[in-house]
Order: structure tokens, then sequence, then C-alpha cells
């Protein structure tokens, strides 16, 4: 069916081809409406059109650059509507002086979602050149919140304070980045309308290089565009801008850096594609509008549907803890394992965060008999005991020992919720086993009897999420000690940060102690105590904020493998999936999903979901990649323009890179602390002794 789009009012849709009057059936997706000279395309929910297509047309390109930004755009509208098979298509033309852009769209219905292929063709007789090209949907009425996965989280209020982070917000409306940047690639909004409905709205794209890019390694740029009446969901063909700036990318830790000339230079002929999916769908609740299409993305990409891709548990375990004995390190009556390798002669027994010299103490537990080494039951043994020692202070106790020195320092709450939950594995494990664990209950009831009466006085009021650390231990140490006081404790630091965080007015942040904005560790402390709080009471409530605050950390896993430039990376084949952002100040990725692995299957297995369960084992298994022959392993793999430093020389030679030589121990230590979990959880059953797996290095030789 071909027909010439007319003045008069019809709908086209996916589902209902003919042309019908304006009344949209109810599970109708989308529909082309043409009225007085105007057509546009809108996209629905409940018969309520929620996405359009831009007032001044369908299809923008821009034909100049100036000012580090596209200019001169040109529009178009569709002259033509047809359908082919499932395909509802639009065809149209733009004009200018040097030539025609024939112009396609093929619109079609894909489960919840819209998919689109747009298509570009330029005729005309020469280059054209400065050349930017467009996708566009808009929200008239979603002046909203915005999620930017891995970048931009409700505008990122806390973050806004330090400079360092993308913000969105009424003063800076614009938000665009390279879609190598994105873990999950969509941009989603969520608003209330004047009615007071919650609204939500996704683009998401099938990211790509873009043909004809004017810079090395161009891409798409995905993001957000409030700066008008409504909010614009935006895919251009490269151009990026942030915090008010337009030709700049978030490149460095301190912040921003030039990303300049991001036009096309299109030769004739040549014939541009881009596939993009769009949805739109009610919101429950605040703060929901994201979860949405983040499962989309998640069930679209199926990042976990081939395991087998990646190193196994028993070659993971081997190596990481033949590295683990190279960081043991005893004096006299100090033992553990240290933070930093032997040769920088840093003498420090740390918990928590970088350090987890405690981790061991419960995870080789749970291996010894993968592990097949009678030191196990000693080095137990010894560091749990001398760690039992640490010295207490006004705020906790010390977290940083200097064997050397035989000095107690450090003041970090967070460390010391890492080091508290360590220690209630290591009992329950040690009384199964036949450890002698009166000194590591002794250290644990005085650390829960001093944060317990801490969380429950009137004027806690914690900085940021990060003390959500301390709910997990709490609840450990409820059933251990059959203790109500710390099962008072918990269940308050639990509804404190569901308070504060469900609506995502302020998000999860500051579980890093690098970087003041959201983060994932920040979200993953949340999640940890909402998921310890119902298993201790289990109570519905408990597990509803567990899966929010899991969803926000899954907005940080990459879905998909990221095309990398030579380098390191693409040396070994690395594949990005099951790998985490970061924060939106530190733009890397790095394993530490791989401590989060085990909560997410364990979720998995409450709610009956076995993406979940699959998205655990994802996270554990490739976060093995890029294990030496030494079993170390880096922190910092480049999969976008980011590098952990202040200054760039050539921006394009980030991309693909691979910082190896921080390795401190939680690098090692969470990849023991998780297999031991998986273990217990059922959702690694060992086929032989660890010793006779044969890793595959993935990294050059370090010297040893």
């Amino acid at each position: 069916m071909r027909q010439r789009l007319t003045a008069c009012a019809f709908v086209v849709s996916s589902l209902f081809p003919v042309c019908v009057s304006a009344d949209v059936k109810p599970d109708t997706l989308f529909r082309v409406v043409s009225k007085a000279g105007t057509t546009r395309v809108e996209i629905l929910s409940d018969a309520k059109p929620v996405l359009r297509s831009p007032t001044e047309g369908l299809w923008s390109i821009a034909t100049q650059w100036r000012e580090s930004w596209p200019a001169q755009w040109r529009h178009a509208n569709p002259v033509q509507v047809e359908r082919q098979g499932p395909w509802t298509i639009l065809k149209g033309t733009l004009q200018t002086e040097s030539g025609a852009w024939r112009l396609r769209d093929a619109y079609r219905k894909r489960g919840r979602a819209v998919e689109c292929v747009r298509r570009w063709e330029w005729h005309g007789k020469a280059t054209a050149k400065n050349v930017t090209l467009s996708i566009r949907w808009s929200a008239p009425d979603g002046k909203g919140q915005v999620l930017l996965p891995g970048i931009i989280y409700y505008g990122n209020p806390s973050g806004a304070t330090s400079g360092r982070t993308p913000v969105f917000s009424d003063q800076w409306p614009l938000a665009m980045f390279e879609e190598h940047r994105y873990p999950l690639p969509f941009a989603s909004l969520e608003w209330r309308d004047t009615g007071g409905r919650r609204w939500g709205a996704a683009l998401h794209s099938l990211p790509a290089p873009v043909p004809c890019g004017n810079l090395r390694d161009q891409w798409w740029s995905l993001g957000v565009d409030a700066s008008g009446g409504g909010t614009e969901l935006v895919l251009l063909s490269g151009p990026c801008a942030s915090n008010g700036r337009k030709g700049v990318i978030k490149a460095v830790q301190p912040g921003f850096v030039p990303y300049e000339n991001a036009y096309l230079n299109v030769p004739p002929g040549t014939v541009i594609e881009k596939t993009f999916r769009l949805e739109v769908y009610p919101v429950r609740s605040e703060g929901s509008g994201f979860r949405r299409p983040l499962w989309s993305a998640i069930d679209w990409f199926r990042p976990a549907a081939d395991l087998d891709a990646f190193p196994t548990f028993e070659e993971i375990v081997e190596a990481k803890y033949r590295y683990a004995k190279t960081r043991w390190h005893e004096e006299g009556e100090a033992a553990g394992f240290m933070k930093y390798p032997p040769e920088l002669n840093r003498p420090f027994f740390v918990f928590g965060w970088c350090g987890q010299t405690a981790a061991p103490g419960y995870a080789l537990q749970v291996l010894a008999d993968q592990l097949h080494d009678p030191a196990v039951r000693r080095m137990v043994q010894k560091s749990l005991d001398f760690l039992s020692t640490a010295e207490f202070y006004g705020g906790g106790f010390h977290t940083w020992y200097n064997y050397r020195e035989k000095k107690w320092s450090g003041h970090e709450p967070l460390s010391q919720g890492q080091g508290m939950l360590n220690f209630a594995r290591a009992i329950r494990a040690g009384r199964r086993a036949d450890y002698d664990t009166s000194r590591w209950e002794a250290f644990l009831r005085k650390a829960c009897d001093f944060h317990a009466r801490r969380l429950l006085r009137d004027d806690w009021r914690p900085r940021s999420t990060a003390e959500a650390f301390f709910i997990a231990p709490l609840c450990h140490a409820a059933v251990l000690f059959d203790n109500d006081l710390y099962r008072r404790a918990a269940i308050k630091g639990a509804e404190h940060y569901a308070r504060r965080h469900l609506s995502m007015r302020e998000p999860y942040w500051g579980g890093t102690l690098d970087a003041r904005c959201e983060d994932k560790e920040g979200a993953y402390a949340a999640f940890q105590g909402f998921l310890a709080a119902y298993e201790l009471t289990r109570q519905q409530r408990f597990l509803d904020w567990a899966r929010h605050a899991c969803d926000v950390v899954l907005t940080y896993l990459v879905v998909w493998d990221i095309d990398l430039p030579a380098g390191r990376l693409r040396n070994h084949g690395f594949k990005t999936r099951g790998w985490t952002v970061v924060s939106p100040q530190n733009q890397h990725i790095d394993a530490f999903g791989v401590l989060i692995a085990p909560d997410v299957y364990r979720l998995g297995q409450i709610v009956g979901d076995e993406r979940l369960k699959r998205l655990g084992l994802l996270m554990f298994r490739s976060c093995g990649q890029l294990i030496d022959p030494y079993g170390s392993q880096g922190e910092q793999p480049q999969h976008t323009n980011y590098a952990q430093r202040g200054r760039v020389d050539d921006l394009f030679a980030l991309r693909g890179g691979y910082a190896e030589d921080w390795t401190v121990f939680w690098i090692t230590a969470h990849f023991l602390n998780a297999a031991a979990q998986f273990r217990e959880l059922g959702g690694w059953k060992p086929t032989g002794r660890a010793a006779d797996a044969n890793p595959t290095p993935a990294t050059s030789a370090r010297r040893p």
C-alpha cells in the first residue's frame, strides 16, 4: 500500500496499517499524523502521544559548523508513506544549494518498542562538507529527570559541586556524549504531566562509528537537549557537549577537554543508515523511569548469552589465589595481605576499599578444598587474629596498619563497613570449620556495638550512601549474636537510605573515596544493605528497595562489546560486556562488578529471574579477562576517550588503552570473595582442583 500524505487527519500505525480516525486503539505504538500541511510521527503509550518528531520537521541536517557546534540547520517532512510487511516507510527530500538529500525512515514494532532505520542518501556533485545528521524526538511536556547510563543520574546533583562531572540542569540543558562511553546505549527521561501522571521515554541506539567522520575515531553521539520548551532525546553524528560547553568531552578525571570539528564530509552517492528504538511508558513511582529501558537494553543485547566466551571459575580462582600469596606478609604477630605489591615497598595492611586484607579470611575457608594448600588454615587464622587487634578511635576502628612502624591509622567509615562484613562472613564459616573465632567475634561485637549505637542516634545523618555498607554486617551480626540492637540499627540504616534515594532526587552516591559524585559503589552499598535487610526480616519493602538499587547498579554494567581501536585491549580480544563504569567522574571501566555479582545472582534466586542470575555469572567470569601469567590485573581498561590523569597529549590514543600498574589488592581479594559466595549460593560447583586449571594469559607478562 502506498499513498500520498494529504492535509486530512489520519493515522498509519505499525499495528493497524489502514487509515483510521484520530482515535487510537490502546495497543497502538506509533502513528503518522498529517494536519494543516504539517506531518509528524508520534510514539504512544495508553493512546497518549508521549514522544513526537520535532515541529520543524522529521529530518534535520546541519550544513555548516560554527563555534564548535553544528549550524545552518535544514529541515524536511515526509511526502510519501507506504507499508511493506511489518514496516511503515516514510520518504522525503531535503534540498540544498549543492544537491539533495534523499531521506527515508522505516518503522516497525519490536516488542514493546518502536524500531526505526533512518537512511540518508547524498545526491550532489561534490562532497557535502561540515555536515551533521540528527535523530531528534521531543517530549513536549518532558521537563523532567534524565538518566544517561554511567554518565548522568537525574542531573548528577551530588557531583555538580565538584566541577568534574557531567551535569544536566536548567542552567546546563544540553548533554551529548560519544556512544562508546555508554555501558547501555540509551537516553531516558522521566517527568510528571499536568494531570499528575508520570511518564517515561527512552531513545535506544545501535552504537557504531559514523561514516565519513572528520575525526579519526568519530562515533555517533547520544544525549538530551532541554534548551527548548520540552526535552529532546537526540542522536547526532558526532558533536558532544556538557556543562554549558559545546565541543567538549569528559576525557580526564579533573574535567573536560576540547572535542572539536566532529562533523561529516560526505562524498556523492554515500548512503548512511542508523538504527534506533523508542520506548514510551507510564512510570509507577518517582525515580523509576529508567528501569524499563534498562531491562529492554539488557534483553536486546543479551550480554550473558554466551558465558563460555570467558575464563572459567576454576581458572580465575587458581590465578587469583596464586597471586594472593605474593601479597601475604607476616612479622611476628602481625600478619595479613598487603594492599600494594612488595616491589613498591609500601608496608600496609588495609581494611576495605582498595586493601581488602580481611576478605581472604572468609574466602579461603570456603575455597579451601578447591585450593588444596595446607597454608590456607594458618593464613586465615593468623591474619584475622591480628586484624582483630585493630585500634579504635572516636569514629570507630582504624583501617590502615603500617607493619614497619607498627602503627594503626586511617579514618574511613566505608572501609570499616566492608571490613566488618568480611569478619561476619569469616565467623559464620569459621564456626562450621572449627576455627578459633573468639578473637574475631570480640572484635566484630565491639565494632557493631560502636556503629549500631552511632546509627541509632537521633543526629545520625551520613554525608553520602557510603555508610550503607554498615547495613549488611549489622544484619549478619544480628543473626550471629542474636542481637536486637544490631537488627534495629540495620533496619534504621536501610530506611534512611530508602528515604533519601528511591525518588532519585538524590541518586546513590559517594561509594568511592576518590570521587564525590554519583557512582556504582554507592548504589551497590544500598543494594547490598537492602538485600541483607530483606534476608534478615523477609519484609517485601526491603526486597522492593533492593531491586531498585540493583537496577541503578546495572545501569553501570556494560551490556555490549564496544568496538575498540588498535591497542592493548584489542590485542587480547577483550570483551567489554560484564565490566562496569566506575562513576560519572571516573569514566573508565573496572572489575569491581565482580564483588557485586553474587548479590545480583542472589537477587535472581529470590525473585526467580534467570536473567539476573546469568548477569551475576557474566560479571564474575568476564572480569576474569586480562589476568596475566602471574595472576595480576590492572584496574583501568579505557573503553572510551578517557584517562585517569590530568593531561592528554593525543585524545584519540586513549581508547583501547589499559593501565595495569595500579594493582591494589581488591582486584585479587574480590575475586576470591565472590567465588566463595557463588560456591555457597550454588552458582559455581567446582569440577576439579583449581591447581589443575590451565588459564590462557590475556595480557603481557609482568616482571616477577
